[in-house]
């Protein structure tokens, strides 16, 4: 068992280490000047997993100082984590909003309710006196679940709108994807005490992000146009550049 989850740590960190470069080759092509948030969310993500690594995959045979360690890094990760996909999340909501007046307002609710979301939850959970994990795991379940809500807004104003933002609409699915695994996969942790439970939590959680990496990846390549109704080529909403 040991032995297959290790290759499967293996594998997942290559495959969502290389589709993230891939991913920011395409941004650096032009596109990120259109979703700088998303580029600066890959970067965050790819630095703190390159981070843990070496701890993680050694964690099964490490020693106690050594799992600890590892635990401190892994939830500080998190909660940086947590703090770019919100701006990313809040940043598309307000890029496909943009026919609203007046925006400012709604950037300050959203902004605002993250916060005030954030802070609750985090009140409802902390407990100095357990470990980070014990905490940690159901803030992020309610913060995954609270990020699920507003990326179903964003899901719905772009299928709402009249002319359709293709690529948003790929990476705004892929968000949800990403989410509700890790909520699911959170709440799962939580409910269960078997390490055997926890393992495949993880393993589930590291799938959706893969596949959110994936759909996000073949999004950012799409052509500059887009078929219309009619079946005639339109420019996309969001040309490569």
């Amino acid at each position: 068992m040991v032995v297959v989850q290790l290759a499967f740590q293996i594998g997942a960190y290559l495959v969502g280490l290389s589709l993230e470069v891939a991913i920011m080759v395409v941004l650096l092509r032009g596109q990120w000047k259109r979703y700088p948030f998303a580029l600066i969310y890959l970067i965050g993500d790819f630095l703190t997993t390159v981070l843990e690594i070496e701890p993680s995959l050694g964690f099964a045979t490490g020693t106690a100082a050594e799992r600890q360690a590892f635990a401190k890094l892994y939830w500080l990760n998190e909660r940086i984590m947590q703090v770019l996909l919100f701006l990313l999340v809040i940043s598309l909501v307000y890029r496909a909003t943009a026919h609203l007046r007046p925006r400012l307002i709604l950037l300050l609710l959203m902004v605002a309710g993250t916060l005030l979301c954030a802070g609750l939850t985090l009140l409802l959970h902390f407990d100095p006196s357990l470990r980070p994990g014990k905490w940690m795991t159901p803030w992020t379940r309610d913060m995954n679940f609270f990020a699920a809500i507003l990326d179903l807004g964003l899901w719905a104003a772009l299928v709402g709108a009249r002319q359709k933002d293709y690529r948003l609409l790929m990476i705004s699915g892929a968000l949800g994807i990403q989410f509700a695994g890790g909520a699911i996969g959170q709440a799962l942790r939580q409910m269960s005490l078997s390490p055997l439970v926890a393992t495949l939590t993880g393993d589930f959680i590291s799938l959706a992000n893969i596949g959110c990496l994936y759909i996000w990846w073949q999004a950012f390549r799409l052509p500059s146009t887009v078929p219309s109704a009619a079946g005639r080529p339109t420019p996309s909403p969001n040309p490569q550049g």
